[in-house]
């Protein structure tokens, strides 16, 4: 298996929740909204999946915005890139997979402008080999081609296997797995024993970027191109 590591991008390299309510409260702010609207906007972004755009037309139905959402849309995604960082333990765990040889790759669904602001703004396109996102490909996950896109960016084989990191069991583990790649799942603070009892199993779960790297860097990976963790190690759901 080539040393190979793909990973997701929001709430895995970088934590867009937190940027998120950043920006929820400067929104609340700038648009002269109660307090009490904070929370309600929070809801509103945790019940949506998808793209932007049906967000903020319900954001503009909820509070009565005169603003059209492709405006409110735009102005989030020039805002958003500016908020966003990764945490150190993380870069410095890239930049130990760099060092032991292994390719890096970001696959992310969303905007060209705003994923790839992230990106540039928090400093991972010095440490990553390519990227690949959903708005510029025309692809999103879990489709297996944006994952061989990513790879064949980052210089290596699409055949040749390799690691896929994210938190998203459907996107990163399911979409990783249907293009080859073995899977680590970031659970984060759903506890060490909370393995999906249906659904795609990953190959092995993992509290943060730094933690999974340690797996992949681990007795049996220590070499680039090492074999990973075996599957039948890994605990039952």
């Amino acid at each position: 298996m080539q040393a190979l590591a793909l990973l997701d991008l929001d709430r895995t390299l970088i934590d867009s929740d937190a940027a998120f309510h950043v920006w929820a409260r400067e929104f609340v702010a700038a648009h002269g909204l109660h307090d009490a609207a904070l929370p309600v906007l929070v809801d509103i972004f945790a019940r949506h999946s998808g793209l932007k755009d049906s967000f903020f037309a319900t954001v503009c139905r909820n509070f009565g915005l005169s603003d059209s959402p492709a405006q409110l849309w735009e102005q989030y995604r020039r805002r958003m890139p500016e908020l966003v960082s990764c945490r150190t333990e993380d870069l410095d765990a890239l930049r130990r997979l760099r060092r032991a040889g292994w390719r890096i790759g970001i696959v992310t669904n969303g905007m060209t402008d705003n994923q790839l602001g992230k990106i540039r703004n928090s400093g991972l396109d010095r440490l990553v080999d390519g990227w690949c996102i959903s708005g510029d490909v025309g692809v999103r996950k879990p489709d297996p081609e944006i994952f061989r896109l990513a790879i064949e960016r980052c210089g290596c084989r699409t055949s040749g296997g390799g690691w896929m990191i994210g938190d998203d069991l459907a996107a990163d583990v399911a979409g990783g797995q249907a293009a080859g790649l073995r899977t680590v799942w970031l659970q984060g603070g759903r506890g060490a024993d909370s393995w999906p009892s249906a659904g795609p199993v990953p190959d092995v779960s993992a509290d943060s970027v730094a933690a999974a790297v340690e797996v992949l860097l681990g007795p049996k990976q220590s070499e680039p191109g090492a074999r990973g963790p075996d599957p039948a190690d890994r605990p039952h759901p």
